[in-house]
């Protein structure tokens, strides 16, 4: 790992404002937080450690919001090299030139480039898990270096192995079996992987049949964006009528999708990845969020593609909240969406979403530390005390990020990153931008 964060055998957070969301998101004032070998051993007020233990490293956290680490549940983090590339691009617009031209330019270094730098902007940003849809596996050399991008940032993240969308040549399954066995076949406390097809909203059924059964010979979860057509108007069903439908599954956006597919997913145990901002930037449809929960479908926040929108999670949970405003909550009646609801899709929901929430999203006792600690006294933030909750959704931003643990280790702190080869990241960076954008 390109890091120089590291792990204390035992770590005290003292006398923070710990914002708790499971089983909903509760505040509790002047409370300390212990983690033993990367795993949170107890939470409550002055808890008796003796700080003075030169085995116990003491991190006072007054002044700070204390939460579990965020989490995104849909990035395509290799797009990290075109930032803002296409910000005012409708969907086809985006596909035409990220996908169809720009995609096809990125070699092994490029991915590689692009996932460590996603995966810095996302530790930055206090997102401590992230689902990769990585649709731009081209060889399995491209595959190897979003891996490595990942691993070395050191982030928590479910490796989603994506086809080309527009290179039907490199769907090939002995690849996603290569990168299976090589990357992923001995257990690993960070990285999991997942089967991320083109699915049925845009493949033939047999296509689909076929990367759906090797999910299941591979033991692998599916995330698989999902709308109405324009192959199949009803995708989930016609998962359901091959019996390919599971649970596990994690549905991306599905915002065309008509209430009766809502409650397929919901009985079939899926789970559903929305991300506002670009659902409304291209105009995929009406918000999700009420929905979703009318629903009572288990839902995650994400980011989807920082070429038009925002990488940071505050930003998707303000997008969520107030897209949500729309729906309900004129005459009286109660808001379909509350705070507390985007901030539980933003972490702990968002970890059930990837069938990680015994590991991580809240700071029950023996979950991994994957903690962020916000400054409650920015000037953005101060005072805090009215609705911690509400501010930390509706105020706070990537510059209130102070410390950031992942499995216990500090990857930011101080309000910078720890990552060691930072500067050489945005060099590489800027030369990967500068090639790709000059091919022709």
């Amino acid at each position: 790992m390109g890091s120089e964060s590291r792990r204390p055998p035992r770590l005290l957070l003292r006398g923070g404002l710990v914002i708790d969301t499971d089983p909903h998101p509760t505040v509790h004032p002047h409370t300390d937080v212990l983690v033993e070998e990367g795993r949170i051993a107890a939470v409550g007020p002055d808890l008796p450690v003796d700080g003075t233990d030169p085995g116990v490293e003491v991190l006072d956290a007054g002044g700070m919001i204390v939460l579990p680490g965020f989490v995104d549940t849909h990035r395509h983090v290799w797009q990290a090299v075109l930032r803002s590339a296409a910000v005012d691009e409708s969907l086809d617009g985006y596909l035409s030139r990220i996908l169809g031209d720009l995609a096809g330019r990125f070699t092994p270094a490029d991915v590689h480039t692009g996932n460590l730098l996603g995966a810095l902007e996302c530790l930055d940003a206090g997102i401590t898990t992230v689902q990769d849809f990585s649709h731009v596996q081209y060889s399995p050399e491209h595959s190897a270096a979003a891996v490595e991008g990942l691993r070395d940032a050191g982030i928590r993240a479910v490796f989603g192995y994506g086809y080309p969308v527009f290179d039907e040549g490199a769907r090939r399954a002995d690849w996603v079996r290569r990168v299976r066995t090589e990357h992923f076949g001995s257990p690993e406390a960070l990285l999991t992987m997942a089967l991320a097809p083109v699915g049925p909203s845009f493949g033939p059924p047999e296509t689909v049949r076929e990367d759906w059964l090797l999910a299941r010979e591979l033991a692998l979860p599916v995330v698989v964006h999902v709308t109405a057509g324009p192959v199949a108007p009803e995708p989930v069903a016609a998962l359901r009528e091959q019996g390919l439908i599971a649970p596990g599954t994690l549905y991306v956006h599905g915002n065309s999708l008509p209430d009766s597919e809502l409650r397929l997913i919901a009985e079939s145990g899926g789970a559903v990845a929305i991300t506002p901002a670009i659902e409304a930037s291209m105009r995929f449809g009406a918000p999700m969020a009420p929905r979703l929960r009318r629903a009572g479908i288990t839902t995650g926040l994400g980011a989807d593609a920082v070429t038009s929108a925002p990488g940071d999670m505050f930003s998707q949970m303000r997008a969520a909240l107030t897209s949500s405003h729309f729906d309900g909550g004129g005459d009286g009646e109660e808001p379909a969406v509350r705070a507390a609801d985007v901030l539980r899709m933003a972490t702990a929901e968002g970890a059930a979403a990837l069938g990680l929430g015994d590991e991580t999203g809240s700071l029950g006792i023996g979950k991994s530390a994957d903690l962020v600690l916000l400054r409650a006294d920015a000037v953005n933030l101060a005072p805090v005390g009215h609705d911690p909750i509400g501010a930390v959704v509706t105020a706070a931003h990537p510059g209130n990020v102070d410390t950031v643990l992942v499995a216990g280790r500090t990857v930011k702190r101080a309000g910078r990153l720890v990552h060691g080869g930072l500067a050489g990241v945005l060099a590489a960076a800027q030369r990967s931008a500068e090639r790709i954008a000059a091919l022709n």
